[in-house]
């Protein structure tokens, strides 16, 4: 099964908000889906994302793959440069070597 964090469209005509949503790849847009992460209100300005980071990391580490548009909105908000970061750090302790007195 592939796990994609895509949109989910909501709200009424000309007046879109769209769930960040967990699904089977194969589910159609507003079809089945495992879980919600968060919401996107593009009209809404500033404050037009709202999303559950621990939740978006989980599925991340996990193997879910964003569609573009989420992931751009990740981007966004921050959680991929924290991802990288993190990974990042990681990776340069495991290569640091302790020094010996």
């Amino acid at each position: 099964m592939a796990v994609r964090i895509r949109l989910r469209r909501q709200g009424r005509k000309k007046a879109p908000t769209y769930r960040i949503v967990v699904a089977d790849g194969r589910s159609p847009r507003d079809g089945k889906f495992i879980e919600i992460l968060g919401q996107y209100a593009p009209r809404a300005g500033e404050q037009a994302v709202q999303l559950d980071v621990a939740r978006a990391n989980y599925w991340l580490d996990n193997g879910a793959q964003p569609s573009d548009t989420v992931r751009s909105l990740l981007r966004k908000a921050g959680v991929l440069k924290a991802r990288h970061e993190t990974r990042l750090a990681t990776k340069l302790a495991a290569k640091a070597v302790p020094v010996k007195e």
